[in-house]
């Protein structure tokens, strides 16, 4: 497979797009061609100056498939890119090219029962308000949901809120189907089902333009928001732990914060008295009676909540949570940035281990998920940055204590989360990409092919 980039003609690759919106903008292509990637201080500089050549905002397939066609005839590299609200810098283009803008696709084809068929460019605050009129609603979705696109959450993201019921995205059964378009020397349209999914789920865009999905929905419960706290961190996290674990309670979120965090939640600090350590909840209105009493288990006090009834009105605690809690804090401090962890699961103590040996360093944000049928501390601990070499030493270190990190400070997919790229979604990218023309210089494996 050929992945060196050439220059090509962008007037003639204009001229053969001839009815598709086009932006040529210099400072228009220049946002376009970002993401949070801004969060880590380490990418920053190394992808300072990477921006598209031009941007094309499709609005169907047929249009995909054109400027398919057309960037394989010149040989033009394509970055995929939905709302942008990435943070490790896939969808800013290495080498130039197209930008490949999906949000003019964003129709809802079809919401049934247990399932939804959605364009790519579709908001998930949309999907989900449209799945709740027939009693659905997504299973999770990312901190950002008001904004992100359902293409860019199964091509980058992972999990988020209602991950703690449903995993993660790559768990089988969270994705039904997709459609994508390839960059073959004749570009066609493919849909996979089943577990043929995987070939191009989580894939960061090298393996295909997705332009449809079926996503699989959950029951819309009514659901509470809570603020529970306490005076001390690992009673808050042992609360967290059992809840978690509390599988006749219907969950969404449960988030635990340690205290240095609260004064960067501006809206909702008033809810959360200095010093103590915060949980944020989101539970089912059913389950909401049982919750005072794993409250009063753990020492704990429910300084706030919001019944279903006004959900949706007002400050969302969902967008306190995930990364989320990093935007908040760059907002007062922009020398914070952020790690993306997995903490053995049944064992609190290498928690208690990293709160206590870091200190205000690493301040401690834990997001309990669920992990192959098992309750695990996730996290998104915050980093009060000083060096890259100090930052490779935190991670170090986590790593040394059975931790596992998914780098959030490299643009490069084997070195983040990743850590191997899948043999199957490499053969596919042979296949569907022969000239490595999707979003090139990401993949270790890529390069050295």
């Amino acid at each position: 497979m050929t992945t060196s980039v050439k220059s090509f003609d962008t007037s003639a690759l204009i001229a053969s797009l001839e009815g598709i919106e086009i932006i040529t903008d210099s400072h228009q292509v220049a946002k376009l061609s970002q993401d949070y990637h801004t969060f880590s201080p380490v990418l920053v500089p190394k992808l300072e100056g990477k921006v598209g050549d031009l941007v094309v905002r499709p609005a169907n397939e047929e249009e995909v498939l054109k400027v398919a066609a057309a960037c394989v005839i010149h040989r033009v590299p394509v970055t995929v890119r939905g709302a942008g609200t990435g943070n490790y810098g896939q969808c800013v283009p290495l080498y130039g090219g197209v930008i490949l803008d999906m949000t003019r696709m964003h129709e809802i084809l079809w919401v049934k029962p247990g399932i939804a068929r959605v364009q790519a460019g579709v908001n998930l605050a949309a999907l989900d308000k449209q799945a709740r009129e027939i009693g659905w609603e997504m299973r999770m979705a990312p901190s950002t949901y008001r904004t992100a696109t359902i293409g860019g959450f199964i091509a980058g993201g992972s999990g988020g809120i209602g991950s703690i019921q449903y995993g993660f995205l790559g768990d089988r059964g969270n994705l039904q189907a997709l459609k994508v378009v390839t960059l073959e020397d004749e570009p066609r349209a493919m849909e996979l089902r089943g577990d043929e999914v995987q070939k191009v789920n989580h894939a960061w865009g090298i393996n295909g333009v997705i332009t449809e999905l079926e996503i699989p929905l959950a029951p819309a419960y009514p659901w509470v928001e809570v603020i529970v706290t306490f005076d001390d961190f690992m009673q808050a996290a042992r609360f967290g732990q059992s809840l978690a674990e509390a599988e006749g309670m219907i969950k969404k979120e449960i988030a635990i914060f340690a205290a240095q965090i609260s004064h960067y939640f501006t809206a909702i600090k008033q809810y959360i008295p200095d010093g103590t350590h915060a949980a944020l909840l989101i539970v089912a209105e059913s389950s909401f009676e049982l919750l005072s009493g794993l409250v009063r288990q753990f020492s704990g006090k429910i300084n706030y909540q919001k019944l279903a009834p006004e959900a949706g009105k007002g400050v969302n605690l969902g967008e306190f949570t995930w990364n989320h809690t990093t935007l908040h804090a760059r907002t007062v401090d922009t020398s914070m940035t952020y790690l993306q962890s997995i903490f053995p699961a049944d064992n609190l103590q290498v928690v208690e281990h990293m709160y206590h040996h870091f200190g205000d360093e690493v301040t401690m944000h834990l997001e309990f998920v669920r992990q192959h049928g098992r309750v695990v501390p996730g996290a998104l601990q915050l980093v009060r940055f000083t060096t890259e070499e100090r930052l490779n030493e935190i991670i170090r270190y986590h790593e040394e204590q059975g931790v596992f990190i998914a780098n959030p400070h490299t643009y490069i997919i084997e070195d983040g989360g990743r850590k191997a790229i899948d043999p199957e979604q490499l053969k596919f990218k042979e296949m569907v990409d022969p000239h490595g023309l999707m979003n090139p210089g990401k993949s270790k494996a890529l390069m050295l092919r």
